[in-house]
């Protein structure tokens, strides 16, 4: 999180010869399934991860939408 500025983690990435985005997606559907060691969640969550992707991209859009309805005055995006 420090060096890139989230931990956001793309699945197929690997550092350290270790493969840290099958990890951290293993986290999240241990979560998921309620398996997850709540000690394990809470460190996880101080680091800032994102549980639910499809959550965190709808924002991500939601966000994007206001920002071009305030500039523009509509929302009849082209």
């Amino acid at each position: 999180q420090q060096r890139e500025g989230h931990s956001n983690v793309p699945q197929s990435y690997i550092e350290d010869h270790i493969k840290l985005g099958s990890w951290l997606s293993d986290q999240r559907q241990q979560k998921k399934k309620g398996k997850l060691d709540q000690s394990k969640e809470k460190r996880l969550d101080e680091i800032g991860v994102v549980w639910d992707l499809l959550l965190e991209k709808w924002e991500k859009n939601y966000r994007l939408f206001v920002k071009f309805q305030q500039r523009e005055g509509h929302s009849n995006v082209p």
